[in-house]
């Protein structure tokens, strides 16, 4: 897929109404004890020849989510205006990302973790050759999942483990350094999905 056309189903993505739609991950318990905390991350789609998504692994010793793989995000502050300001200003902190860089296309619908998060997925476009700079206290490495990984439905693969006397499942995407599961793994099988339902003359032009 060129990025034209990859910028032309995003585009065709983000313009369609989300209803209220909120998508569930596997983990969410049944019950949850208060309401969802508000957070944005960034999905950060490369263009050039290749196209990618910049995903980021959060250092080891942070205390949520230690060592796992992520998306540029966090909670909306009350400072932020809106979900898209929160995504740019966390990728700004976490990779030193110039916001004046990224073509803020639109966002996703929220996602619901079973830790308490309801995350806005907002997609914003990237020019290859980016000088950034992960924070050291915050990201460990950056790197990318080719667009074409997306595109194959066979791809991403259903794993589940036994936690707390229930089985859990929950998604993985293959990449040969790093493990691309939970809530960030389902945001891409979402954005996989809605890729591959775009009929490709609709992204032409």
């Amino acid at each position: 897929m060129t990025a034209a056309e990859l910028r032309a189903r995003l585009i065709a993505i983000v313009a369609a109404p989300l209803s209220g739609e909120v998508a569930h991950g596997d983990d969410v318990l049944d019950i949850l004890d208060r309401a969802p905390v508000p957070a944005a991350v960034l999905v950060p789609v490369i263009l050039g020849q290749a196209p990618s998504i910049l995903l980021t692994k959060r250092n080891a010793h942070l205390s949520r989510h230690g060592g796992q793989v992520s998306f540029p995000g966090g909670r909306i502050d009350t400072d932020d205006l809106d979900a898209e300001a929160a995504a740019l200003r966390e990728a700004e902190e976490e990779i030193a990302l110039d916001r004046s860089q990224v073509e803020v296309l639109g966002r996703m619908a929220d996602y619901v973790t079973g830790t308490g998060y309801r995350i806005t997925p907002v997609i914003g476009l990237l020019p290859q050759g980016l000088s950034l700079r992960p924070a050291p206290d915050e990201v460990e490495a950056l790197f990318e999942l080719p667009v074409g990984v997306l595109l194959d439905p066979n791809a991403p693969k259903r794993k589940r483990h036994h936690v707390r006397g229930v089985w859990r499942e929950y998604w993985v995407w293959p990449h040969p350094d790093h493990y691309i599961w939970g809530a960030t793994a389902a945001i891409l099988v979402h954005l996989a999905q809605k890729l591959r339902a775009i009929e490709p003359h609709a992204s032409a032009g």
